[in-house]
């Protein structure tokens, strides 16, 4: 069985969540599996010199739990079948993974804000050595601007979707 895998990520903070849920909500077949549900205890998440608690790295998060929720998806996607011009097809399951990675750092706004230092000192340059690896990487990644409308980037994400889920879909039928 085909299936359509798509990863968001961001700065902590910065809609990756809310994208992904209203992708879900339009999607038909879609989950979610979110990397926020898989943080460790904060009884095991290190502290650096000035105390901060080191959640935007990834040892802050039980990857293993997550890989194997992912891979449960993977060998059991939810399906149904849609009825067109009276024959049922099957639509192709969807997996949003949603995480940290981080791109953009100027829509981070907490209550109460992050103690002084912590995005400069921490945050952003864990956000630079996350993007230096995604550069490294061959698969097929679109940066969305950040500073765009929750609606533009809900707009854009959906129609490049719904544009290649027709390409898969029409692969499908030729096989």
């Amino acid at each position: 069985m085909n299936t359509f895998v798509i990863g968001i990520g961001g700065v902590t903070n910065g809609g990756k969540t809310t994208l992904a849920k209203n992708l879900q909500k339009h999607l038909p077949n879609c989950s979610v599996i979110s990397q926020d549900d898989f943080f460790k205890p904060e009884s095991e998440i290190e502290t650096d010199k000035n105390g901060f608690l080191q959640y935007d790295v990834l040892e802050a998060l039980n990857m293993e739990k997550m890989m194997s929720a992912i891979s449960g998806w993977m060998e059991s996607p939810r399906h149904s079948l849609v009825s067109t011009d009276g024959e049922n097809t099957e639509e192709i399951p969807i997996l949003i993974i949603e995480g940290f990675l981080l791109f953009n750092y100027n829509t981070r706004v907490y209550k109460p804000p992050d103690p002084p230092g912590y995005f400069d000192g921490h945050v952003w340059p864990m956000y630079l050595k996350h993007r230096r690896e995604m550069e490294d990487i061959t698969w097929e990644i679109v940066h969305l601007d950040g500073t765009k409308s929750e609606e533009d980037l809900f707009s854009q994400v959906y129609e490049d979707l719904r544009q290649e889920l027709a390409k898969q879909k029409c692969l499908q039928v030729t096989t």
